[in-house]
């Protein structure tokens, strides 16, 4: 063996002083790459908690333009359309009853733990404030409950 051999095998180490080396980059390397899909899978689940509650806002803003039609199309009896939030859906025969009855059961069916009130202050012009409650729970925020509120002029 000539000394130019002999010196770069020394330079290098011995085999046995390598050995290993390559599995423990390995592991960093999936150790690293382990962390960052964890931080996208949270991104992703951020994502769809956010996509969520920006669905149930959406839903509550068509639900209350809903209830304000109804009002609007039977102008002359608007303040029969006042319910309480909590109230048991009305079961008479009017107009504004059905209305009512029907609006609640959307609530319920498109939102969970849907509700909604309606407030009408008789006047010129009358004014209609449309609440809207709902549970977020999925959500980001603190508090599960979330509620809504439209107020327009008719």
């Amino acid at each position: 063996m000539s000394t130019t051999a002999a010196r770069d095998r020394h330079r290098l180490g011995s085999p046995r002083r390598c050995a290993g080396v390559s599995l423990v980059e390995v592991l960093v390397a999936l150790l690293v790459l382990s962390i960052g899909l964890l931080g996208l899978a949270n991104l992703q689940l951020t994502a769809i908690r956010n996509a969520h509650s920006a669905h149930l806002r959406s839903q509550a803003s068509i639900l209350a333009q809903d209830i304000l039609d109804r009002i609007r199309a039977n102008r002359a009896n608007a303040t029969a359309y006042a319910i309480d939030l909590a109230a048991s859906p009305p079961t008479g025969s009017t107009l504004p009853e059905q209305d009512l009855s029907a609006w609640l059961g959307s609530l319920a069916a498109n939102l969970p733990d849907g509700d909604g009130a309606v407030a009408v202050t008789a006047g010129t012009p009358t004014t209609v404030t449309v609440t809207i409650q709902w549970n977020d729970s999925r959500g980001l925020d603190g508090d599960s409950t979330q509620q809504w509120q439209y107020v327009t002029q008719l």
